[in-house]
């Protein structure tokens, strides 16, 4: 079966197409520039070449699909003419990540500003919220600050630091938290009505409806992490369609956290109320979920029965129980209780198979460190000009030896003198070097006037002979 001229995946007998992604121009020219080593039809391949070719599928997939977007939306810059500050105690680079152009929302009564910014300590991307015109009247309002540092959670997004600034010409609080790239609010991802679509000629609207078992995942999610800041006697008070980030398949954090016991610092409240009121507005998530409407609470019996239509009666069970009145008796640990175990332990299995996918997709890749280090060692000795003091030291002694080694590897030729562009060649070659192994192998001249037989590990001795040459200080 010959090769399509665009990059998939191939697997026993089936075949998946590329998202519109690798269907770009640009993405088409690096395929293009894959393809041409791997020309020939499939079953002119030995079996370990064509699982060689399927493997560079694969990381080309992963690459542009995953790492790629992932990178890009790190590495954008800023757009000219938002006069934005340089620099922001300790953080730089700030780009906006959402549109300063339309409609803003409030935050309570006052505006706020979502960016990303580059640590200057460490160069990692975080996320910078922006409260404008606020004016910090007591410094204690920062202990709940530090208390949100120390919560740790996967489905919360980290607190890192608070403090006010003047930079943008104003007062403004800012309130640091750990980046995630690519992340969507639940409102965005599920709610926010969809651009409509033409089927049979007609312009009909898209209708997102979230799959029971998913819907559980988000309850199971959410109750750990509202657990957690229960515990660390703090609550959530962002527990909002607008507020929750989808960051991966189906993985939910908790954001904004800490910002409004900043704001309302002044008017003390029981933690226990606001822990109460945590539930609540749980439920109230619940509901926009299941009825795909924010304002689904306005009308709750028309939301129970859009809920009962679509989803089990434990969804609904769970759902007016979070909106019931407090009580003593009505916490989270009790929420947890009414989920059962055996959809916790489905939970836990589904969060344990998907690491251990991807701890294999991650074993699968170490030999690329290791094919990496020595094709940088290559690059350090060969052909170079001068060391220490001897023009001809990348072709004399054992460096020698390893240029021929390369030649073995990399410059082979046909009966036709047309280059042998093998990637199973040298992939073999580079894990049995790497290996060290007492194969031996015939080494040529290019003039063919002299020929060394040599075993990889006598290779690799050369190779690490010459790389401590290089990296031993001279005196």
């Amino acid at each position: 079966m010959p090769i399509p001229p665009y990059p998939v995946i191939y697997f026993i007998h089936n075949t998946v197409l590329p998202p519109p992604l690798l269907q770009t121009p640009i993405i088409k020219i690096m395929a293009s520039m894959i393809l041409t080593l791997f020309s020939l039809p499939m079953a002119r391949w030995p079996w370990t070449i064509s699982l060689v070719r399927c493997r560079v599928y694969v990381f080309f997939f992963v690459y542009v699909v995953c790492h790629l977007p992932l990178s890009e939306t790190i590495r954008t810059a800023p757009a000219p003419g938002l006069n934005l500050p340089e620099e922001l105690q300790g953080y730089h680079t700030l780009v906006p990540l959402e549109s300063l152009s339309g409609e803003r929302r409030k935050f309570f009564s006052w505006y706020s500003t979502v960016y990303r910014a580059i640590g200057s300590a460490d160069g990692a991307p975080y996320t910078l919220r922006r409260v404008e015109n606020f004016r910090l009247m007591h410094q204690t309002a920062f202990n709940a600050i530090e208390m949100w540092a120390r919560v740790r959670h996967p489905n919360i997004v980290r607190v890192k630091e608070a403090f006010t600034t003047r930079s943008f010409a104003d007062n403004s609080l800012i309130v640091a938290y750990d980046y995630h790239a690519n992340a969507k609010t639940l409102y965005d991802e599920h709610i926010k009505p969809k651009v409509p679509t033409f089927q049979n000629g007609r312009l009909q609207a898209q209708t997102t409806v979230i799959p029971e078992r998913v819907l559980w995942s988000y309850i199971i999610q959410l109750s750990g992490a509202i657990s957690v800041i229960h515990d660390a006697g703090l609550a959530a008070r962002m527990i909002d369609a607008t507020k929750v980030l989808v960051t991966g398949k189906n993985r939910l954090r908790i954001s904004s956290c800490g910002i409004v016991d900043v704001l309302m610092h002044d008017a003390r409240q029981d933690v226990g109320m606001l822990q109460q009121e945590d539930l609540v507005m749980f439920g109230r998530l619940l509901f926009a979920l299941c009825c795909n409407n924010l304002a689904a609470m306005n009308t709750l019996s028309k939301a129970v029965e859009t809920l009962t239509r679509g989803y089990s009666s434990d969804i609904k069970n769970v759902a007016l129980y979070l909106i019931s009145k407090p009580g003593p008796h009505k916490t989270i640990s009790q929420l947890i209780d009414m989920i059962g175990k055996n959809r916790l332990m489905a939970e836990m299995d589904e969060v344990q198979g998907s690491a251990d996918r991807l701890e294999s997709e991650l074993t699968s890749e170490l030999e690329n460190g290791r094919l990496v280090r020595l094709l940088c060692k290559f690059g350090f000795i060969n052909e170079r000009p001068e060391f220490p003091r001897q023009p001809r030291w990348s072709e004399t002694g054992d460096r020698y030896i390893i240029k021929l080694f390369r030649d073995y590897v990399f410059h082979q030729v046909d009966e036709n003198g047309n280059p042998v562009v093998n990637l199973s060649h040298v992939l073999t070659c580079l894990n049995k070097l790497d290996c060290g192994t007492e194969e031996r192998i015939m080494l040529v001249s290019r003039d063919e006037q002299s020929c060394l037989v040599v075993s990889y590990k006598e290779v690799k001795s050369c190779i690490e002979g010459a790389f401590s040459d290089l990296a031993r200080p001279s005196r």
